[in-house]
């Protein structure tokens, strides 16, 4: 009878025991204040928040738990899909993994991010995109995650229809650099960029915002329209 209440006891013991380092393991925590701030550098081409929507990455709300490539009404790389298709689910350790290093987790990623290194500071960030899984339609967006504009275009300008074929024929140059397969190495891709993005981008080495003398050379030489052009171009262009 003693033998079998220490036997309990221990056992007992065991589980409690196992529970704790399963609870201290599970989620690491984080401050997702920190967190709020850290996202800053993410914001241009995520958004999370009830007016979220997607960018050159897709929106974030919900991401917990979710698979990989679910996202609505987004063109995910084929590097992205083949994860998505081998069962990849975006729990705490694949996120925390992804967003320290994107291309170790995901070969073929459009995602020209190199990561995020310091292990609290992905900690924070996760915190941070946790509030957006709980029940993002009740909260509001954070002011550290509107983008920014590099450049506020009239509105006449973003109006512009841009011919996909003509943007085809301007591209010859634009591809001497950037991969039309998406492939990022060393050089952001511009494959499937929104219409919008891409044009704020070029107007934005138009004036010299962005400080690359290539670019903003090239840019130059490129009126409204044609800059309207390439964007319809590469926001359509297939891998």
């Amino acid at each position: 009878m003693r033998g079998g209440f220490i036997t309990a006891l221990t056992t007992a013991a065991l589980l409690f025991g196992f529970a704790a380092v399963a609870d201290e393991t599970a989620v690491p925590l984080g401050d997702a204040e920190n967190g709020a701030k850290i996202f800053r550098k993410c914001s241009g081409c995520h958004q999370v928040g009830p007016d979220a929507k997607h960018r050159t990455g897709p929106l974030l709300n919900g991401i917990f738990g979710a698979n990989a490539g679910a996202a609505e009404d987004f063109f995910y790389s084929k590097g992205l899909q083949r994860a998505a298709a081998d069962g990849l689910v975006w729990d705490y350790e694949h996120l925390d993994a992804y967003i320290e290093n994107p291309k170790a987790l995901v070969s073929g990623t459009r995602m020209s991010f190199r990561g995020i290194k310091d292990e609290q500071d992905r900690h924070d960030v996760l915190a941070y995109l946790r509030r957006f899984s709980d029940n993002p339609s009740n909260i509001p967006e954070a002011e550290p995650t509107a983008q920014h504009v590099e450049v506020e275009l009239p509105p006449e300008i973003l109006a512009i229809v841009g011919d996909p074929e003509y943007g085809e024929y301007l591209a010859n140059e634009c591809l001497t650099c950037h991969q039309a397969g998406g492939s990022d190495q060393g050089i952001p891709s511009i494959t499937r960029w929104p219409v919008e993005d891409f044009a704020i981008a070029m107007h934005a080495y138009k004036r010299k915002l962005r400080p690359h003398p290539v670019m903003q050379m090239m840019a130059s030489r490129l009126s409204d329209e044609e800059i309207a052009a390439l964007a319809a171009y590469f926001k359509e262009l297939e891998e």
